[in-house]
């Protein structure tokens, strides 16, 4: 009985899941010829405070890129305001 084990970060939309479950079975069912009803697979969602590369967090990243797009836009909306005014 083949097993699946797939960590994914929290938030996707329970349709998405559950496509990905059937890709992975179908995956597993044709490279091990196995009988799909055997295949076991199993999702975690972790929390985005949980989930870290090089010591900074999934929620960390996306607090820092939430700002940055913050800061584009106001330095954009100045550079035109200036520009329009030329």
């Amino acid at each position: 009985m083949p097993m699946a084990f797939v960590s994914i970060r929290e938030g996707r939309p329970p349709e998405q899941i559950r496509k990905m479950i059937s890709a992975v079975t179908a995956a597993i069912a044709k490279s091990l010829d196995a009988p799909p009803a055997s295949i076991r697979v199993v999702v975690t969602e972790v929390p985005l405070t949980h989930w870290a590369t090089g010591d900074v967090t999934l929620a960390e990243r996306s607090d820092a890129e939430k700002q940055q797009q913050a800061l584009g836009s106001a330095g954009s909306a100045g550079s035109g305001a200036t520009e329009a005014g030329s």
